[in-house]
């Protein structure tokens, strides 16, 4: 029974509930659920009693507001519907007071700090100060976006100098040189003493004291294509005790190099040498007061061309010699210049290049010294032929090898059947070696024909080597060492020269531009010839100025 009756109640509920939220047409009153459905022509009807869409203004006031109840604006800028109620509750009238200047300062300052950071927050605090608080305040642009006309538009910021990192200077203590137009000067003067055991480097030479001055001058272009250098010194030696001694030494060495294109290569040198000449000299005279001065004036002009693998190159050389008087101890003086002269050669070479870095070539030279004066004082043709054979080498190893060496074959043959040709077997080299960062080590070798004022003798060939070496120990403490090796044959004897010599020296720069420099040197001469040995010893200390 009680669950018959639990069912009934159930099955109750809904219906009422259906009806209880319903009108009597069919509207749902509390909007919980749907209408029910209508005929069609009811719906209809209900269709064509509606109103059209009212405007709605976007702006308050854009059309009066209407008087009903039922069409009252319910925006948020409506006045309330109890407005002329004097008894209903309203907030409270606005007194028309403004809050006091230090709030509305507070206000401005906190406001502007959070939008308007930098130098414009003052200009932006005077203004919030006059209006009100709560109205927004604009963002200012950024300096950075601020356009001046005055101010270069490529102009870019760039950090402070403090910021800006200096690349790292491998040689601080290197010169900088001058730059004038198109080249950069490099200049150095070293001022010193040296203390000698033999000033003269002679057989009967003895010690001195010698104040010693040598200037030097590097240039070198700064060209994109071509290229070229100059080198020169001067060198002033003067006794302040000892044997008297008074020699000066000028040198000058220029080179240029063009760039012809097509494989195509120009070269020209041009030289100066003015020195006395050596108390070792087989051609010194004896009993003079001083050596007298030989200047030599030569310079060459050549090309050189690459087809594939093969070189070819072709040169020509001119060299003229000039000897000053002989001065005396006795008094009066000797000319010489019978032994003035003039040597003109041609040196043609052909290579094959095996590899990028060596280069195999053969040089033929031929040529002809004139004397100034047919005949000398003796009575004797000295004017020659020259020609000479060699075989070399060429390396091209970049910054670690470069240079060439050869051997060959040179021949003299006078104009007076009298003199013997002055033949020999000849060296050249000019090799540059840097076995690791900061040392370089050079090698140099010649063979030079030297003539003769002695009736009967022709002459001799004179074989030089030196090897050099420089090596910087610190950035500020560069050390250089060298030995030297010398060879005299004497054309139609047996006699002969042994020529030694070995040299240390050390440069302490105290800055970039000065530092102290000292020299050791030993040298000595030893032949089977009467009067000619001698040994030197010599130590140099001084001051280096450069720039």
């Amino acid at each position: 029974m009680l669950c018959m009756t639990a069912a009934v109640v159930l099955w109750a509920l809904p219906a009422t509930a259906q009806e209880s939220t319903s009108g009597s047409n069919g509207v749902d009153i509390l909007g919980l659920r749907g209408t029910r459905a209508q005929p069609a022509a009811q719906q209809a009807a209900t269709a064509q009693q509606a109103p059209p869409p009212q405007y709605d203004p976007a702006s308050t006031g854009a059309i009066p507001d209407p008087a009903t109840a039922e069409n009252a604006d319910d925006s948020l800028f409506s006045l309330p519907a109890n407005a002329d109620d004097p008894f209903a509750d309203a907030p409270p009238p606005d007194n028309g007071r403004r809050p006091s200047t230090a709030l509305r300062r507070t206000a401005a300052r906190n406001t502007v700090g959070e939008i308007a950071p930098g130098p414009m927050r003052e200009n932006l605090r005077a203004e919030a100060v006059d209006q009100d608080v709560n109205m927004p305040v604009e963002r200012e642009p950024t300096i950075d976006t601020l356009e001046n006309p005055l101010i270069d538009q490529r102009a870019e910021r760039v950090q402070a100098i403090e910021r800006l990192r200096r690349p790292h200077d491998e040689r601080p203590f290197a010169p900088v040189g001058i730059r004038a137009g198109s080249f950069i000067l490099r200049p150095s003067l070293e001022q010193g003493m040296t203390a000698t055991s033999n000033a003269s480097v002679s057989h009967d030479g003895s010690s001195a004291v010698l104040s010693e001055t040598t200037l030097r001058l590097n240039a070198v272009s700064d060209w994109s294509r071509h290229a070229a250098t100059i080198d020169a010194y001067g060198n002033l030696r003067r006794s302040l005790s000892g044997e008297d001694l008074k020699e000066s030494r000028i040198g000058v060495d220029a080179r240029l190099d063009l760039d012809l294109g097509n494989e195509l290569r120009g070269f020209g040198t041009l030289n100066y040498l003015r020195r006395p000449e050596s108390a070792s000299s087989p051609a010194a005279i004896a009993g003079t007061l001083s050596q007298p001065i030989v200047q030599t004036v030569g310079g060459s002009l050549g090309l050189e061309k690459d087809v594939g693998k093969a070189r070819f190159g072709i040169a020509g050389r001119l060299e003229h010699d000039i000897y000053g008087d002989a001065e005396l101890s006795t008094g009066g003086s000797v000319s010489q210049k019978d032994r003035d002269s003039t040597l003109a050669a041609l040196t043609l070479r052909g290579g094959y290049e095996i590899s990028p870095a060596l280069t195999p070539f053969l040089e033929a030279e031929v040529g002809r010294r004139q004397y100034d004066q047919k005949v000398d004082s003796n009575g004797y043709e000295r004017s020659s032929d020259r020609i000479g054979a060699r075989a070399g080498l060429a390396l091209d190893m970049g910054e670690k090898l470069s240079g060439e060496f050869s051997a060959g074959w040179l021949r003299e043959s006078f104009d007076d059947d009298r003199l013997r040709p002055v033949s020999g077997p000849t060296i050249a080299a000019a090799m540059n070696w840097s076995p690791e960062r900061g040392t370089i080590i050079h090698l140099a070798a010649s063979t030079e024909a030297e003539g003769s004022t002695v009736a009967g003798e022709s002459g001799s060939l004179l074989h030089s080597l030196r090897l050099s070496a420089e090596r910087e120990i610190r950035a500020n403490l560069t050390a250089n060492a060298a030995l030297g090796f010398g060879y005299r044959d004497y054309s139609g004897s047996n006699g002969h020269d042994t020529i030694f010599s070995a040299e240390a020296g050390a440069t302490w720069w105290l800055n970039r531009y000065a530092g102290l420099t000292g020299r050791l040197r030993h040298e000595r001469l030893r032949s089977n010839l009467p009067y000619r040995d001698y040994d030197a010893n010599s130590v140099f200390v001084g001051m280096t100025v450069q720039r």
